[in-house]
């Protein structure tokens, strides 16, 4: 089997340690499933309690504009815990053992302008079933930015940073718009008219957000609207520009790997095994150290690693299994990517800035005719 990647080295497994490490991760998941329980509910309803006394709080304290630098803190951690710990995970299935309508995955939809319905199409299915593989993880890169060296160079990436801090931004619009795929619209390899179904969702979801956040609380506080209307967007800020540190630190840090098509075509039928799949999923993933605090603010996606090899366990399972992961990884040669979100961070800038270059060998001889690519 070849490596994973040209770009790193790494320890080459044969099919029977593919298939063991397989046989070995499932163990662990079917482990934890038969020990769901009681003190899992207990942990997410606890969740959303804290999660909703937040948002009464920040709500609050608009009334009193002194009051306001606490306001915006109070929501913007309400609206981080609801993306993050609750609405993430709660859509990803985690918790549709349970039985409460509230926390069901089929009927859930997160405080975020990206149809719940859209978003876990794109990623539940796509991102992680096919992740960071080129040609089919539409999540490298966001369809806007260069995250590999394999994706093409051209002039327009020279922007790679400018379209990063933009994308930070904006995170909650730049999700809404990713299914969209107006890169490929520009390439013509979509059709404008496929994008159809997904307008009436995108522009529901749109006008239910902004009338929320920016008419009707603001409303309420009378006098007080301009510091209620901007408190909300800030609040919408620190949340936009929080999520997309995690996601980028858990998938595009130094060491994190990506992968061709035929490099996935292990099995005897020309598909991949099990056991690929779960070694992908850990050389495509880097996670980032922290405390308790840190890790439920990040909805445990600090732990992506084990996020991605059982991203329908609750994850709050994450910090428990993560240093059995670790082991077993180790035992098989297969590299764990982790360190503090300082490092993650330094490392994730450093790649989007080098990327923004051509490659050395092909710095003087740019593709004339690639297809530049717009941000959706």
């Amino acid at each position: 089997m070849k490596t994973a990647s040209k770009k790193t080295h790494h320890r080459e497994l044969t099919p029977e340690q593919l298939e063991a490490f397989g046989e070995e991760m499932d163990a662990l998941r079917q482990r934890v499933l038969a020990d769901l329980g009681e003190k899992d509910a207990d942990y997410i309803r606890g969740i959303v309690r804290r999660q909703q006394q937040l948002e009464v709080l920040g709500r609050a304290l608009f009334y009193l504009p002194p009051a306001w630098p606490l306001a915006v803190a109070a929501l913007s951690a309400s609206k981080i815990l609801e993306n993050m710990e609750i609405g993430h995970n709660v859509m990803h299935g985690q918790y549709d053992w349970m039985g409460d309508p509230h926390l069901n995955s089929r009927i859930y939809d997160w405080d975020n302008v990206c149809p719940g319905e859209q978003w876990k199409y794109s990623h539940n299915y796509i991102h992680h079933t096919f992740t960071n593989i080129l040609g089919k993880d539409r999540d490298i890169g966001y369809g806007i930015l260069r995250m590999d060296e394999d994706q093409k160079w051209h002039p327009y990436y020279l922007g790679n940073p400018l379209y990063a801090f933009l994308l930070m931004v904006f995170f909650e619009w730049g999700v809404a718009m990713h299914d969209l795929e107006v890169e490929n619209i520009v390439k013509g390899t979509r059709r404008l008219a496929e994008n159809k179904a997904l307008h009436a969702g995108i522009m529901r979801k749109v006008r239910r957000q902004a009338l929320k956040d920016y008419v009707l609380f603001p409303a309420l506080t009378g006098p007080l609207f301009p510091l209620t209307f901007a408190g909300n967007a800030a609040a919408n800020l620190v949340r936009n520009v929080w999520a997309f540190n995690i996601i980028f630190c858990g998938h595009f840090p130094a060491g994190a790997e990506t992968f061709t098509e035929a490099e996935c075509a292990d099995g005897p039928d020309g598909r991949e095994s099990r056991g690929h799949w779960y070694y992908r999923q850990v050389l495509g993933s880097a996670n980032i150290s922290g405390g308790p605090l840190f890790h439920i603010m990040s909805g445990n996606l600090s732990h992506q690693i084990e996020h991605h090899l059982f991203p329908d366990l609750p994850a709050k399972r994450y910090p428990e299994i993560a240093g059995e992961v670790r082991e077993i990884c180790e035992r098989y040669g297969i590299a764990y990517t982790t360190g503090p979100l300082r490092t993650q961070l330094f490392s994730v800038a450093k790649k989007i800035c080098r990327l923004a270059l051509p490659d050395r060998a092909a710095r003087t001889s740019p593709e004339p005719d690639a297809v530049r690519p717009l941000a959706a």
